[in-house]
């Protein structure tokens, strides 16, 4: 039986403003686009770091170009507190050798399904180190990405690292709707590929 991962994010959301607290948490960003509706959603419980990781990028031109992108977004919309953009080390040999042997697996199976665990694990090692209270990902807003397998390595590294994932399915609400209505109200930069050159291949975006 599939987790509805909304709801358990509506579980969460809900505490935080009966408690009237607002944690710190580190949010894994792939693109501005994706993260347009993610920020916009949870700046007003929580307060968010955007940790740029994405070694699967193949050109350093197209990386550097999202992460532009992506701090032009912070800079341009009108959040309630400046949102502070940490550049992960871009390193794209290191997420070859992490899938290899999975090079000719379709777009969406286990060689996605490393992609996320090494973006994912990175990012829970930098929460857990930097004193954050939760981490979780942009990833799950894209109907092209599985929100079950990212969800489960999600609490998978939460227990490893000792801590917080928030869980979600940024998709759900009209999300991924609203993400290309801010895409198109800031102009951002909207790729139609993930990033690898296998991507580029099957041509599947974000």
């Amino acid at each position: 039986m599939l987790t509805n991962y909304q709801i358990e994010l509506d579980k969460v959301l809900k505490e935080l403003t009966l408690k009237n607290e607002k944690p710190k948490l580190l949010l894994h960003v792939c693109c501005a686009p994706c993260s347009s509706y993610v920020l916009e959603y949870l700046t007003k419980y929580f307060d968010i770091t955007v940790f740029y990781y994405n070694p699967n990028i193949s050109s350093k031109e197209e990386y550097d170009k999202r992460y532009n992108e992506e701090k032009r977004f912070v800079t341009e919309y009108p959040f309630p507190y400046e949102i502070k953009v940490i550049n992960g080390k871009y390193d794209n040999n290191l997420f070859e050798s992490t899938i290899k042997g999975l090079e000719n697996e379709k777009e969406g199976g286990k060689r996605c399904f490393k992609c996320y665990r090494l973006r994912l694990e990175e990012s829970a090692k930098y929460a857990k180190e930097n004193n954050f209270d939760y981490f979780t990902t942009t990833l799950t807003i894209s109907p092209y990405k599985n929100s079950q397998v990212l969800n489960e390595i999600g609490h998978e590294l939460s227990e490893k690292y000792d801590i917080k994932y928030l869980y979600s399915d940024f998709k759900k609400k009209n999300g991924y709707k609203r993400s290309i209505e801010l895409s198109h109200i800031y102009n951002l930069y909207r790729q139609d590929f993930c990033g690898c050159v296998y991507s580029v291949r099957n041509k599947i975006g974000d």
